[in-house]
């Protein structure tokens, strides 16, 4: 009879200690951030929860202290039984046989059969674990500040504000890159903007500014005449002028400001250009685009100049650019398409101008190239081989092959980029 009633008392203390073990793992495994959302939505369970979350050291601790204890009075207990039965073998029979079952019965099969569906037992649960831990949370203070001591004498220093901030980074990232949707190209599509969201904080301008070699600009000692044939064979609005020397930006000229001032003067040759030039905004090339995003929307204005080290005159960076960085290529009737310089041949490869931003060629034909080395494709395999190539001189870079099709000077203008296979022999 004394067996029996040991055995029941027994199975009792794992099923206890089963529960306390499956709540472990539904707290931990419970999604935070879908947490917080149930608690603004105004979930009382949820916010109970995510409170526990906030301090789920203690709160763990609080739950493994319950645990560590029926566990403890299981094995107390089987040992009084197995006393009866195997005399002085019982000390070892004991607690052999009582942690296996601790191991299969209260510890794996509770996390397997939680891990996959945790709500089921954290919301029916929450203001049990939340007891608990206002129950425990002096003895696990304690617990914690001798912890604590012992961490500061081995010299492991818990993280700083920086290394979890981007810990919390890396997780987002990684919960991006698992999502899924019903259709696989809009998922695709929606995880490159999410991703291009994070990154933002982490590309400089100079990686996506247009090229100072590529900037439509107007001398502004022109006669109007001239400006205004220029402008009309110009697809933009906003145009940098220039005086004496290219490097020397006076201003920039919007075509709408043109427009009221024919209007107000007659004759048109009166028109000082100058008189309606906006001041030129001018920032650094190593501003990353969250902090131009900010700028832009602080000053309300979408246009700036971008400068080097030294002050000269670098290229230019639009509102556009920064918004085209993350939902992709935004064209209107009079855009040239971005995607011009990427032209696909029938052998899977493609003829890339040297001038197409390694970014957009990223997500044009999937690659992975950093963008950190060069902004365009040509400093791309410039900065990597260390040397000016010639024509037809081929380089195998990241996993895919570069061919040198077309040269001006000391100008790579024109490449052959080929995504090389497991079978293929590089040379």
């Amino acid at each position: 009879m004394l067996i029996l009633s040991n055995a029941l008392l027994v199975f009792v203390f794992l099923i206890c200690s089963a529960y306390f073990s499956a709540c472990e793992t539904a707290i931990t495994a419970y999604s935070k951030p879908k947490m917080f959302n149930l608690a603004k939505e105004g979930n009382k369970k949820a916010k109970i929860i995510l409170d526990l979350q906030n301090k789920i050291g203690l709160v763990i601790s609080a739950i493994l202290t319950c645990a560590t204890i029926l566990n403890s009075i299981a094995v107390a207990v089987t040992t009084e039984a197995f006393g009866k039965i195997f005399g002085d073998y019982a000390l070892f029979l004991a607690p052999v046989v009582t942690s296996i079952f601790i191991v299969l019965f209260a510890e794996v099969l509770p996390k397997m059969l939680i891990i996959t569906n945790p709500e089921s037992i954290l919301f029916p649960s929450a203001y049990f674990i939340r007891l608990i831990y206002i129950i425990l949370k002096p003895l696990n203070s304690i617990i914690g500040f001798i912890a604590k001591g012992i961490i500061s004498v081995i010299r492991l220093s818990s993280k700083s504000k920086v290394n979890e901030y981007e810990d919390s980074l890396e997780e987002l990232k990684g919960a991006i890159a698992l999502h899924k949707g019903a259709d696989v190209e809009d998922a695709q599509k929606e995880k490159e903007m999410l991703q291009s969201v994070l990154d933002l904080g982490e590309v400089p301008v100079s990686n996506i500014m247009v090229h100072r070699k590529n900037v439509t600009m107007l001398c502004a000692d022109d006669n109007i005449n001239k400006l205004i044939d220029q402008i009309m064979n110009c697809p933009f609005t906003r145009i940098p002028l220039w005086s004496k020397n290219q490097d020397n930006i006076v201003g920039v000229l919007h075509v709408k400001d043109l427009l009221k001032a024919t209007r107000k003067n007659t004759p048109i040759d009166s028109i000082n250009v100058m008189d309606i030039a906006l001041k030129p905004w001018f920032i650094p090339e190593n501003k990353d685009l969250l902090d131009q995003l900010q700028s832009f929307k602080a000053r309300h204005e979408h246009f700036a100049m971008v400068v080097d080290e030294y002050g000269c005159f670098m290229g230019i960076i639009t509102l556009e650019d920064i918004i085209e960085e993350i939902v992709g290529d935004i064209e209107d009737e009079h855009d040239i398409a971005s995607f011009a310089g990427i032209r696909k041949q029938n052998d899977e490869s493609h003829i890339v101008d040297g001038v197409v931003n390694v970014r957009d060629l990223n997500r044009e034909i999937g690659s992975d190239f950093r963008g950190d080395i060069a902004a365009t494709v040509a400093g791309l395999v410039i900065n990597s081989i260390g040397i000016i190539p010639e024509v037809g001189q081929v380089f195998v870079l990241y996993g895919y092959k570069f061919e040198i099709l077309k040269r001006h000077r000391s100008q790579v203008t024109l490449l052959k980029v080929t995504k090389l296979t497991e079978g293929d022999n590089a040379k």
